[in-house]
């Protein structure tokens, strides 16, 4: 059974959101657009708030059912375990040729199944570094080094080794965006050239 429940969260984290999206209402791959990142970030650069909302949620509502399945089953599995296989599913999707997104949003629902309080300090993090630093990047690698520093003051969470992997996979999944930082052709944020990567509105 255990076997099982971590199958289903990688198949639930592989579901392709901002793909299907992008075929189902934009005729796209989105893929091959904006950054080239399947995520919701890149679904508001490309196609829109409307889309990125819808985007941004399920991914979010991935990562909680992947990490509610062991309470809701009973199986002894940590939530935690759960939700960060989803997690590599929404990387590494089997339905979408293994490329996929970058891990934020569902790992933020993940959390609030797992810890509400690392959830709120962590996303604290994220959003204020990308506020002073106005890199979107800077901001997703924050969020395994939040929890790793989260994890030394929380009597219930003690995963060291696991977050330090997962601050070395965040890094792995950025390292074009880092190239680019280093290449000084990262874009910011605030950056006005990527509205050229929107495409016409569609009905959504």
């Amino acid at each position: 059974m255990i076997w099982l429940i971590l199958l289903a969260a990688y198949l639930i984290g592989s579901i392709p959101t901002a793909l299907v999206v992008g075929k189902y209402f934009f005729h796209v791959d989105i893929r091959d657009h904006g950054s080239k990142n399947p995520g919701a970030t890149n679904t508001l650069r490309v196609m829109g708030k409307r889309a990125a909302i819808v985007v941004l949620l399920i991914d979010v509502a991935k990562g909680m059912l992947a990490a509610s399945l062991p309470l809701m089953f009973n199986v002894p599995v940590e939530p935690l375990y759960a939700g960060l296989i989803a997690v590599i599913g929404h990387c590494f999707p089997i339905f979408a040729g293994f490329r996929g997104g970058k891990a934020i949003a569902t790992t933020a629902g993940a959390l609030l199944i797992v810890d509400i309080g690392m959830f709120l300090a962590v996303y604290v993090t994220f959003f204020a570094v990308i506020f002073l630093t106005k890199y979107v990047f800077m901001g997703s690698i924050s969020v395994g080094i939040a929890m790793l520093v989260y994890s030394f003051f929380s009597p219930d969470i003690n995963e060291v080794l696991i977050f330090t992997a997962f601050i070395i996979f965040l890094i792995f999944l950025h390292r074009s965006n880092l190239q680019n930082f280093f290449n000084g052709i990262e874009p910011k944020i605030n950056d006005k050239k990527v509205k050229g990567d929107r495409l016409p509105p569609k009905r959504l």
